[in-house]
């Protein structure tokens, strides 16, 4: 499974880009969005899915 930003919450502050360890977060317009062939849900790398931990508004980044 991977992740996905609901683009009405993003607030393309970036936070989530740099904290993603698969590089699968990119500008996508004027919002970010995740790559979901990229995604390994932070596993390896983190306990959790950073792009959820760090994004300053709830439910923006979630399961796909």
């Amino acid at each position: 499974m991977a992740y996905q930003i609901v683009a009405a919450n993003c607030t393309a502050c970036g936070a989530c880009e740099f904290e993603c360890p698969s590089k699968a977060i990119s500008m996508a317009g004027d919002v970010f969005a995740i790559d979901p062939n990229k995604c390994t849900e932070c596993e390896g790398a983190h306990d959790s899915p950073q792009c959820a931990s760090v994004c300053p508004v709830d439910d923006t980044c979630i399961p796909l």
